[in-house]
């Protein structure tokens, strides 16, 4: 795996010079504390987490334009290098089928009608909002950074939108389902994105977003550098993500934990409301207790 990955020839520590000014949560400076120098794949990935609202990120992290160039260029060969087998556009596609009949099960019993537009951001080659799509008899939107995936949703009868959310621009449109599927992590400005999209949501539908959760992660794999990973700027835990929910006005419906770590939530358009920021700094806490005890275990 690791001759693989070299073989890549990407210097990932030459590239990341953007360094998040604030906590993306909390919007706190100053008080992130260094909990990991390298990832999952051996790049010398600073991660940190916020001491007042327990938020993960990359510390620094590439810049929009090289996510792009990343996302395009470098993050299927990579993740292929990792898991020793081909994943791109045509494999992807039979993984992404589970995973949309497993959610089409879970999420349509709790719609409240029936969508007729759908707008499924990070959709890749839009498998999980074609298999949605149809069975809801709705329009489909699919929204990525990888104009090869979209080729691919595109041809399938999709409308498709090249770029990253945090660019987008929708106007006065609004999708009755919006779907954030696997993708929160890997969002440049989660609460600003999750703020964007509560008015992207009509009045009346509804959202699904899943996070890696790194508490779940945690406990299964005992390292956090074997979360850690330079494609997710981002880390979360129930606790953060239900603060950034109630930042950006939404309410939960419903949530289920996977058997991958995917903790996964069905949302309504709800009121804007301040987190308790004290309940945060104790959770956060209590999550640097946990990783410092697991870290003095790995020298011991």
């Amino acid at each position: 795996m690791k001759d693989q990955i070299a073989a890549l020839g990407y210097d990932y520590g030459a590239q990341a010079i953007h360094r998040p000014a604030e906590c993306n949560l909390c919007g706190a400076t100053g008080r992130a504390v260094v909990l990991a120098q390298r990832d999952r794949y051996g790049y010398p990935a600073i991660f940190v987490v916020c001491r007042r609202c327990g938020l993960g990120y990359l510390c620094p992290r590439l810049s929009a334009t090289q996510y792009a160039h990343f996302y395009s260029e470098v993050y299927r060969p990579l993740v292929s290098a990792y898991h020793g087998r081909r994943i791109d556009a045509e494999t992807v596609q039979l993984e992404q089928h589970g995973y949309a009949s497993t959610l089409a099960a879970f999420l349509l019993p709790l719609l409240p009608s029936s969508p007729r537009t759908i707008l499924d951001v990070g959709g890749s080659t839009g498998v999980v909002s074609k298999v949605l799509a149809e069975r809801l008899h709705a329009g489909a939107t699919v929204l990525d950074p990888c104009p090869g995936e979209l080729s691919v949703a595109r041809a399938a009868g999709m409308e498709t939108v090249a770029g990253l959310v945090e660019d987008f621009d929708p106007g006065e449109r609004t999708w009755d389902l919006v779907l954030l599927c696997q993708t929160i992590d890997h969002l440049l400005d989660v609460r600003g994105t999750l703020a964007a999209l509560r008015q992207m949501l009509t009045s009346d539908g509804r959202a699904f977003v899943d996070i890696v959760d790194v508490d779940v992660l945690l406990r299964r794999t005992g390292s956090i550098e074997r979360v850690v990973k330079i494609d997710h700027p981002y880390y979360l835990t129930r606790p953060t993500t239900v603060a950034l929910f109630a930042l950006a006005g939404f309410a939960i419906v419903a949530e289920r934990v996977t058997d991958d770590g995917h903790r996964g939530f069905v949302l309504a358009a709800g009121q804007r409301a301040e987190p308790d920021w004290l309940a945060l700094e104790i959770t956060a806490a209590q999550f640097l207790s946990t990783l410092s005890a697991r870290r003095a275990g790995e020298l011991g």
